[in-house]
């Protein structure tokens, strides 16, 4: 009876342990790849701006590191502490903060893409086909004017200051 008690609790160690874990992050990688023509409308902005530097992501967005930062980069559960400037393919400023928090996870695809690429100081542009922004939904602010029209070119500076 004794061999068959700590036999089972052999067994049940064993099998407890082969289970993953909850970490408790909800936020997943996701897998969304940015179709032909979305991807074409990011390099034709970068053909029009003369930019041969930025790198294309396996997504289908477009990014330039100049500065990698150090100390490590953050995950999607990982609270950020951001500076930033986003813009529409025409140049038009629809948001800017300095010092802004954010759970990286809770963001658009392109920034829980490309915010991992930097670490703590480190700066990147984003160029995000609609798909990695705000698709095919306007973007209205508190007075209801659209600030950000449906599928739009965005294009992101940001800058890691902090990440835990």
């Amino acid at each position: 009876m004794r061999k068959a008690i700590v036999w089972l609790l052999v067994v049940g160690f064993a099998v407890s342990g082969c289970l993953k874990k909850e970490s408790g992050c909800p936020y997943k990688n996701s897998s969304i790849v940015a179709s032909v023509a979305e991807q074409k409308a990011v390099t034709d902005y970068l053909d029009s701006n003369h930019i041969t530097t930025a790198v294309k992501h396996s997504s289908g967005m477009y990014y330039e590191i100049t500065n990698a930062g150090t100390s490590g980069s953050p995950g999607l559960c990982s609270q950020i502490l951001v500076n930033y400037t986003g813009k529409l393919a025409s140049g038009t400023v629809f948001d800017s903060q300095a010092s802004a928090v954010f759970t990286l996870g809770s963001l658009i695809e392109s920034w829980k893409l490309g915010i991992p690429l930097i670490q703590k100081g480190g700066n990147i542009t984003l160029y995000v086909p609609p798909s990695l922004g705000y698709g095919s939904n306007d973007v209205k602010d508190a007075n209801n004017n659209v600030v950000i029209p449906a599928n739009s070119v965005l294009i992101f500076n940001i800058s890691l200051a902090n990440w835990q």
